[in-house]
């Protein structure tokens, strides 16, 4: 597979990427050699390999939820320039 200049635009316009008309050609030789290596991976052989989902045997340890600390919020929002009922409160941003 191989990308051309208009592929790369269209990916850049998708991804809300801004990109100069100077940048394309480099952009395209680069994404071109990535695609390429991505595409030398389908020839290793993987027949008898088993999936894995990590490469270490350790699992997490799990711990119980609980509150170790807390209960002082006025101490918390202390600082805050913007606060409600012991809550920080943030200027609307959606309109």
């Amino acid at each position: 597979m191989s990308l051309n200049k208009n592929t790369v635009i269209k990916i850049a316009n998708l991804s809300k990427i801004d990109i100069r008309d100077s940048e394309i050609e480099e952009l395209t030789s680069d994404l071109n050699k990535i695609v390429s290596w991505i595409e030398q991976l389908n020839e290793v052989d993987i027949e008898n390999v088993l999936p894995m989902t990590s490469v270490s045997g350790m699992y997490l340890r799990e711990r119980d939820d609980e509150v170790k600390d807390g209960g002082y919020p006025e101490e918390i929002v202390k600082n805050s320039k913007f606060k409600k009922e012991n809550s920080f409160s943030v200027p609307k941003v959606i309109e």
